[in-house]
């Protein structure tokens, strides 16, 4: 072969690499960043941690110094947040609200890139009844005080999946009505800004309440017969789509079409008390590994195909301060000495996480859990936390998804490439090779 056929060759494998799905880091890829722990590395290791691997975004749960420093001339984007605490004074006066952004944002942009801001954490679920109704008046506020100055910063606000009423099948999505008076105007909202629609799926739970074998790989993206969606003929192959599918048709039936949905948080516990059943290290490991695969391949939802949604895994660190049962401490993916846990496929130029195999009946820990519903008929495939992993209860909420099983007909979306590249290279061998 001539030495000029050579780099003709060479050029094609290299144009064709940046087509695959593992070439590059994903922009959709999140961390959350939780401080509730004793034994946290600096801010600038995390930095170099984060460094290393795919993750472009991190979600903080505060506006922590040290930490939104650390991240300036980075390439890494945050996702700050209000505390629940500050939402009355924030809703209740404009001059507080520029105070906070004044305090907490203008310091440390543009060198920090600060995408959006969460004000507050499942507000709308929260044992607090007056905070409801004060959360869209502190958006409001903190958008009037930001935009003059910072307009591409986002104002949202974190959901746990006890908004919704129903999920099953995933075409029939809705909210639960009685949030409608405080959920619909800001929903309004997200759409005039064009914020996103942010919350929490945790297919963790769902097994937690159905710890049969084909539940588990249902949750875990493994092999399973796949499950129809009986409104729309629709093959679901794991419950993260069904989860999302359900949220956007909800969305949609509420005429909010253009609002993007965001997964604030969604993660699996590598390590829980004897009662939780499937918190393992192998468990954790397919769940995150294989989400990220799935992300990565760009195959999407059966209901919106084509697009990965931007993702927050949950969490950096293990955060030892936390109470509750083992696996509120146990959903890191590293621990504080900068060591994985496990392998989830997050390390720059990695394709897939080493395999493990999964362990439905596997538990650890002698402690019994706080957590209702173990081992008792499932009010539904969307059992979710009624707060963050940090509450350590467990709300049973709405139905979800519990169509019956058929094989699947999806996808996924890198194939065609894979194939088309393939073709591609064929014919050029055959060229060169005359």
């Amino acid at each position: 072969m001539r030495k000029w056929q050579v780099l003709v060759l060479l050029g094609l494998l290299q144009a064709f690499s940046f087509l695959l799905p593992y070439s590059k880091s994903q922009s959709f890829i999140g961390v959350n960043y939780g401080e509730l722990a004793d034994n946290l590395p600096p801010p600038s290791s995390s930095v170099t941690l984060l460094g290393s691997t795919t993750i472009s975004k991190v979600r903080l749960y505060g506006t922590n110094t040290a930490i939104i420093s650390a991240f300036a001339g980075t390439s890494i984007s945050l996702l700050v947040g209000v505390s629940n605490g500050d939402i009355p004074s924030l809703a209740a006066s404009s001059s507080a609200a520029a105070a906070w952004v004044a305090a907490n944002i203008l310091p440390y942009v543009p060198a920090t890139t600060i995408s959006a801001i969460s004000v507050g954490n499942e507000v709308l679920n929260s044992a607090d009844a007056s905070l409801p109704s004060q959360l869209l008046p502190a958006m409001q506020n903190l958008l009037s005080a930001l935009s003059a100055n910072y307009p591409s910063i986002k104002i949202s606000t974190v959901h746990t999946m006890a908004v919704m009423s129903q999920s099953d099948p995933p075409s029939a999505g809705a909210f639960h009505p009685d949030l409608a008076p405080n959920l619909d105007p800001i929903l309004t909202f997200l759409q005039q800004t064009g914020s996103p629609f942010m919350i929490n799926p945790y297919p963790w739970f769902a097994y937690n309440s159905d710890p049969r074998p084909e539940t588990l790989a249902f949750c875990l993206f493994q092999s399973n017969p796949g499950r129809v969606n009986s409104g729309s003929g629709l093959t679901y192959m794991n419950m993260f789509d069904a989860q999302l599918d359900a949220i956007r048709a909800a969305l949609d039936a509420k005429g909010f079409n253009n609002i993007e949905i965001v997964i604030a948080e969604t993660g699996w516990p590598y390590k829980g008390d004897a009662t939780e059943v499937g918190a393992t290290v192998e468990n954790a490991q397919a769940y995150v590994g294989n989400l990220v695969t799935h992300l990565n391949s760009m195959a999407g939802t059966p209901r919106v195909p084509g697009k990965s949604v931007d993702t927050y895994l949950f969490a950096l660190y293990d955060e030892d301060l936390k109470s509750g049962p083992t696996s509120e401490r146990s959903f890191g993916l590293y621990k504080t000495d900068l060591t994985q846990n496990y392998d989830a496929g997050l390390s720059k130029g990695a394709t897939t996480p080493t395999s493990l195999t999964p362990t439905p009946d596997q538990t650890q820990g002698n402690e019994s859990s706080s957590q209702p519903n173990k081992g008792e008929a499932p009010t539904g495939w969307c059992v979710t936390a009624a707060s963050s992993p940090g509450s350590g209860y467990v709300q049973p909420t709405s139905q979800c998804y519990t169509p019956n099983a058929v094989p699947s007909k999806q996808p996924r979306a890198h194939s065609s490439v894979i194939q088309f590249a393939s073709t591609i290279f064929y014919i050029a061998l055959l060229w060169l090779g005359r």
